[in-house]
Parts: C-alpha cells; sequence; structure tokens
C-alpha cells in the first residue's frame, strides 16, 4: 500500500471523528426549522396581591365602631362631605388635645387652649379657675398618661355639615393643690389619681379651619 492511500485512511479517520465529536456537542435536528419562528414563552404565573372589594367596610371606621351602627353611619357622612377626613387621625389628635387641654385647665393656663374650647366650655373652665384663685390655691399638675380612649358616639347634620364626636378618656395625673401657706388641701404629689372623662367635640365638615372644638365635658 502506497504512502499516498495510507495518508487518504487517516484523514478520513480524523473527518469521521470530528463530525462524531461535533454532533455530541450540538445535538442532531431533524428535519427543517425556520430560524425566525417564534419560540413559545411560559405563561408568566398568576400575579397575587390583596383584593379590594368594592363597597366593602371602611375598616377605618369599622376599627372603632361597630359596622352599620349609627355612629358608623355619621362618620361615613362626614367621611363624604370632607374625604380628607380620617377617623384614625381624628382620634390621634383628640389624644394630643386632650392632655393639652386637661393640663391647661389643671394649671389654670386656659388662653393658649381658647381656639380649642366653644364659648360655653371656655366661660366655665374660666370660672373653676377663678374660684381656685380666689381661695388662693395654687395647683400643680403633671400627666402620668392615658390608659384608655374610645370613639363613643358620632352624629352628623347633612344640612349644616355640622358633626360631633364623642369620646371617652381614662388618664391618669397627679394633681395638687395648696393654700398660700403651701399646706396640701387636695389631691397626693406622689399618687395618681384616675381621671375619666366623656368630651365631645365639633367642627363643620369641608371648613378651611382644621381644628375641631370642644363643646362639651362630662365623667
Amino acid at each position: 500500500m502506497s504512502n499516498a492511500v495510507i495518508q487518504l485512511i487517516v484523514l478520513a479517520g480524523i473527518a469521521i471523528f470530528l463530525i462524531l465529536r461535533l454532533k455530541n456537542v450540538l445535538g442532531t435536528r431533524d428535519g427543517w426549522e425556520d430560524p425566525d419562528a417564534p419560540q413559545e414563552r411560559p405563561e408568566p404565573a398568576q400575579r397575587r396581591g390583596f383584593e379590594v372589594i368594592e363597597g366593602g367596610p371602611d375598616q377605618d371606621i369599622t376599627d372603632h365602631v361597630a359596622e352599620g351602627s349609627p355612629a358608623a353611619r355619621a362618620l361615613a357622612q362626614m367621611k363624604q362631605a370632607e374625604p380628607s377626613f380620617n377617623v384614625t387621625s381624628f382620634l390621634q389628635g383628640a389624644r394630643g388635645a386632650y392632655e393639652m387641654i386637661l393640663m391647661a385647665f389643671e394649671t389654670g393656663d386656659l388662653e393658649k387652649i381658647r381656639p380649642f374650647l366653644s364659648p360655653e366650655v371656655y366661660a366655665a373652665f374660666e370660672g373653676v379657675v377663678q374660684a381656685r384663685a380666689e381661695q388662693g390655691l395654687d395647683i400643680q399638675a403633671e400627666f402620668m398618661g392615658l390608659r384608655e380612649m374610645a370613639l363613643a358616639e358620632a352624629e352628623y347634620d347633612a344640612a349644616s355639615r355640622e358633626a360631633e364626636i364623642t369620646v371617652r378618656f381614662l388618664g391618669e395625673v397627679i394633681s395638687v393643690a395648696r393654700d398660700a401657706n403651701g399646706n396640701v388641701v387636695e389631691g397626693d404629689p406622689r399618687t395618681p389619681r384616675k381621671q375619666r372623662d366623656v368630651w365631645t367635640f365639633a367642627r363643620k365638615m369641608g371648613s378651611a379651619d382644621p381644628n375641631w372644638q370642644l363643646v362639651a365635658t362630662g365623667g
């Protein structure tokens, strides 16, 4: 056998080996394939999230009063009259107003809370403060904290757009009254007392003035 024939046999063997290796790497394809045919994509998984139920109960209301109650209906009307009104935010403001008004009353510093009191409530507070002053009493008070707070009632007059919300408070206060000689005549400087109040706040919904006024007090 000549050298030329041997070389041809060797080259043929190398070619067959390369073809087999190429098949192993790329795989085999049967038939004709359109290179431009779009490939099927898996459908995206269904998006999951919170379901919004149109016309369902307003949790901002039902968190504080029973659904369908007169108070719930009144609060819903307030929201219709003033869409930015929020019951939870109102109660947060009432919490701060309670401490501010209560401490101003205890210490007799009523002027700074005048905008938050109706004329009738201001006059009643002022009468008590003046009576204490006439007796020569010096009042020292410290607010220890609010233990309970709950929305009790709500009313709304659609004709006048006047809204009223009544809130129950249970706080703890250290309040001491001393006479002109410094003797304690009322209270205990070391022992807090429980302070129970039922206050009614009023405001005209849609008004440019965002402040609610204290219009009635009770225990």
